[in-house]
């Protein structure tokens, strides 16, 4: 067995997430059946860096994978792409360490939040992005970001579905731009860790900050108080984006 590292990019639009379900479509699920049947039949389990949730894109996820047999990293890279729908892409392709594992050796991510701040909701952009109609001040979103480098404890920014109590994590960048030809705000962070809904709630909050309804150092009451009504909203899946995925 050849353990394989491939770089997918997928639009979420129409997928109910990465993980696989039992009749639904998945990433996951599209990418073990491509791999089950070049394997000719051997069910090949691919394993993920991470979950995205339904409607959430990535331009970066990372898979691993055990495959029967050598195929070359360049011919693996044709193989799957000529069995992926329009919305998946293969990027790249590697073959890793028998230890490697897309999931365990992550060190860090980085996740995109794109926001859409026309009056009206764009039809052309209602899967790709979300949704802010309202007056805000980029540079009260630029102070708030500030408070969130390090390690925090994100339990107001947890959503309630989440399984892991440890809720201590550490950004190491956060950032946002106004890209004024698209009339959107881009949000990227990156961090050791990422909880359930965790960046979605962030911008939720970030916008409230920008638009004044909270403080601009608002986080930093939020990571006392640890509680998830504190902080409420929870922007839209359409987008969010796992950009890039980091290992040792």
């Amino acid at each position: 067995m050849t353990n394989y590292k491939l770089t997918v990019a997928y639009d979420g639009a129409n997928f109910h997430g990465f993980q696989r379900q039992p009749k639904l479509r998945t990433v996951q699920g599209v990418l073990e059946k491509a791999l089950t049947k070049m394997a000719k039949g051997k069910h090949i389990e691919v394993i993920g860096s991470g979950r995205t949730d339904a409607g959430v894109h990535a331009l970066g996820q990372v898979i691993s994978f055990q495959y029967p047999g050598k195929l070359g990293a360049d011919n693996m890279l044709k193989a799957v792409n000529s069995l992926m729908p329009l919305d998946v892409i293969i990027k790249n392709s590697e073959i890793v360490a028998d230890d490697f594992h897309a999931r365990f050796g992550v060190v860090k991510k980085t996740y995109q939040y794109r926001v859409d701040c026309g009056h009206y909701t764009d039809p052309f952009k209602r899967f790709y992005t979300g949704h802010y109609p309202y007056p805000f001040e980029v540079q009260k979103i630029e102070t708030a970001l500030n408070d969130l480098i390090g390690e925090h404890d994100f339990s107001s920014f947890a959503a309630s579905g989440g399984v892991i109590e440890n809720k201590v994590r550490t950004i190491y960048q956060a950032t946002v731009d106004y890209s004024q030809p698209n009339n959107e705000l881009i949000f990227e962070f990156t961090g050791n860790g990422f909880l359930y809904n965790m960046v979605r709630i962030l911008v939720a909050t970030l916008l409230e900050i920008g638009n004044g309804r909270r403080p601009e150092h608002d986080l930093l009451r939020l990571f006392e108080v640890k509680d998830r009504q504190e902080a409420r909203g929870t922007a839209p899946a359409s987008g969010l984006y796992l950009k890039e995925v980091f290992y040792k």
